[in-house]
C-alpha cells in the first residue's frame, strides 16, 4: 500500500515539474520527502528540510499543491509538513498545510504557475497580503517602550496614505516587537479596508523576488506588480545594505507608491541615519515621514505581556515565575515567549507544576541571561571617575583636551557594550549627532593602535566594569 502511495506522490511530482520552471522545482519540491498517506484522514505527510521551505511552498505554491494533490490523491486531500527544526538533533515539527483547493487541470509548461516574481494584478480580495493574523493591536500590549509607535501604528491603520506618516519608519533591536507592530497596522487595515491591497514582505524576500525576476527577464512585471500596491510593509529592511540594485529597483516603487498617496511602512534594526551601504537619496526618502523608535520592554512591559498570553492561552504560572521571567529576559518578546513554551513543554513531559525551580532551569536553556547589563550611565561614571572629570563637563560644548577625550572613550565604550545605535549614543553623550560618535570610535581604534598607555587605561576601564 505504501509504495502505491508512493508512486501517487511522484505522479504529483510530474505534474508539478510542468508547472514551475526546472529551478524552481529543484530549490523547492526536490528536496521534499514523501512519508504517509492516511486513508482515514486523507492526510499526505511529507517532510521538508526547513522552516523556511514550508513558508515558501505556503505562501507560493499551496495553490498549485493542492491541484495536484486533488488529481493524485483525490478530493478533499489535506497536506501536512514535518518540518527539521533542529538537523543536528534531529528535532522536528508536524504543521498542518493550507486546505486543498478544487481541482483544475495543470497548464502547459508555457503557462506554467508564475514564479513569485512575476506577480500579476489580481483583484484585493485575491491578493494575500502575506500578514500574521495573529499579530494584531489586541494582542501587542502597550507601555511606556511602545506607546508612541503604537499611537502612531493605529492612526495609520486607520487612515492609510492620508495622515504626514508617510512613510512610517520604525526601528528597534530584535525582540522589541517591530514585526508585531507593522503586522498589526496591515491587518487592522484590511479589516477596515477590504478592498485595499494591502502586502506584507520580509526584505529578504523581496531581494529573493527581484532576483528571481532578473533571471527570468521578468523586472519589469516585478516592478509594476509592487507599483499596484496601497499599503506596503517591507520588513528588515537592513538586509537590503550593499545590495545596490535591489535598492535602486525599491527607490523607483517608493517614489511611485509615494508621489501617488500609497502607504509605506518600514521596519529596520537601525536608524536611517546607520543604515551603512544605502544611498543619500533613498535615506533621505525614509526620513521624510516619521521615524519612531521601539524600545526594549521594561520589567512592567514584560509582565504584562507575559500575564496577556497567560490570559490567552489559558496558562496558570505563578505571580512570583512571572517576575522572575521578566527579569531575566532581557527585555526580549521572543524570550519571554520561548521561555513560556519552554515551560508548558517541560511541566508536561515531566508531570511537573510550574514553579521557581523549573524557570531557573529553563531559563539557563532558552536564554542568555546578563546579571549586569550595562548602561550609558555606569560607562559615563567608570570613564569620567577614572579621567577625573564631571559628566557636565563632558557633556558641554567644550573642545578643551581633556574633556574631548573622555568623550570620545565614552562613545567608543558605549558602542562596544550596548546595542545602542550610534544616534541614540550620540543623545545620551552631550546630544552629539551620530557623525561625531563614528569619529570618536574610530579616532579611539587609530590611536589604541599605536599608543601603549592608552590601551592599559582602556583596559583598566574595562575591568572596573567587570566589578560592577
Amino acid at each position: 500500500m505504501q509504495n502505491r502511495h508512493e508512486a501517487l506522490w511522484d505522479d504529483c511530482l510530474s505534474l508539478i515539474r510542468n508547472n514551475v520552471t526546472e529551478q524552481q522545482f529543484k530549490t523547492w519540491f526536490a528536496p521534499i520527502v514523501f512519508e504517509s498517506f492516511s486513508e482515514d484522514s486523507r492526510t499526505v505527510l511529507v517532510q521538508v528540510p526547513s522552516p523556511y521551505v514550508y513558508e515558501y511552498l505556503e505562501q507560493y505554491y499551496v495553490g498549485l499543491l493542492s491541484k495536484v494533490l486533488t488529481r493524485c490523491f483525490g478530493e478533499h486531500t489535506k497536506l501536512t509538513y514535518r518540518i527539521v527544526t533542529d538537523k543536528a538533533h534531529k528535532l522536528t515539527q508536524v504543521v498542518e498545510g493550507d486546505p486543498a483547493g478544487t481541482i483544475e487541470a495543470p497548464q502547459p509548461t508555457t503557462r506554467g504557475n508564475k514564479a513569485p516574481t512575476t506577480l500579476d494584478a489580481v483583484a484585493p480580495q485575491d491578493l494575500n497580503p502575506q500578514l500574521d493574523i495573529h499579530k494584531t493591536f489586541n494582542s501587542f500590549i502597550e507601555g511606556d517602550s511602545n506607546k508612541l509607535p503604537r499611537t502612531v501604528g493605529l492612526s495609520i491603520a486607520e487612515h492609510p496614505g492620508k495622515t504626514t506618516f508617510n512613510p512610517f519608519f520604525v526601528f528597534g533591536p530584535s525582540g522589541c516587537g517591530k514585526t508585531h507592530l507593522i503586522n498589526a497596522i496591515g491587518v487592522r487595515c484590511k479589516e477596515m479596508y477590504p478592498h485595499k491591497r494591502v502586502l506584507y514582505v520580509s526584505a529578504r524576500l523581496f531581494q529573493v523576488q527581484f532576483t528571481d525576476a532578473v533571471r527570468q527577464n521578468t523586472t519589469n512585471d516585478f516592478i509594476n506588480f509592487y507599483q499596484t500596491i496601497d499599503v506596503l510593509i517591507v520588513d528588515d529592511i537592513q538586509e537590503w545594505a550593499n545590495s545596490p540594485k535591489t535598492l535602486d529597483t525599491f527607490f523607483h516603487i517608493f517614489n511611485h507608491l509615494f508621489r501617488n498617496g500609497k502607504q509605506i511602512i518600514l521596519a529596520s534594526d537601525r536608524p536611517p541615519v546607520d543604515l551603512q551601504g544605502m544611498k543619500d537619496r533613498l535615506l533621505t526618502r525614509f526620513s521624510c515621514g516619521l521615524i519612531a523608535e521601539l524600545e526594549k520592554p521594561n520589567v512592567q512591559l514584560c509582565i504584562d505581556i507575559l500575564n496577556a498570553k497567560c490570559r490567552r492561552d489559558g496558562l496558570k504560572i505563578p505571580a512570583d515565575v512571572i517576575q522572575f521571567i521578566a527579569e531575566t529576559a532581557n527585555g526580549s518578546v521572543r524570550d519571554l515567549e520561548g521561555v513560556v513554551n519552554s515551560l508548558m513543554a517541560y511541566s508536561i513531559v515531566y508531570n511537573s507544576g510550574i514553579d521557581m525551580r523549573l524557570a531557573e532551569r529553563v531559563i539557563k536553556r532558552a536564554v542568555k541571561v546578563d546579571n549586569h547589563p550595562l548602561t550609558i550611565d555606569d560607562i559615563l561614571e567608570k570613564v569620567c571617575g577614572h579621567y577625573n572629570v564631571s559628566q557636565q563637563q563632558v557633556f558641554s560644548r567644550s573642545r578643551k583636551r581633556d574633556y574631548v577625550v573622555v568623550r570620545q572613550v565614552s562613545m567608543y565604550l558605549a558602542q562596544k557594550y550596548t546595542k545602542m545605535p550610534a544616534s541614540r549614543i550620540g543623545q545620551l553623550i552631550g546630544n552629539r549627532d551620530h557623525s561625531t560618535v563614528i569619529h570618536s570610535c574610530a579616532t579611539v581604534e587609530q590611536r589604541l593602535k599605536c599608543d601603549k598607555s592608552f590601551v592599559e587605561e582602556l583596559n583598566s576601564i574595562e575591568n572596573s566594569f567587570k566589578l560592577k
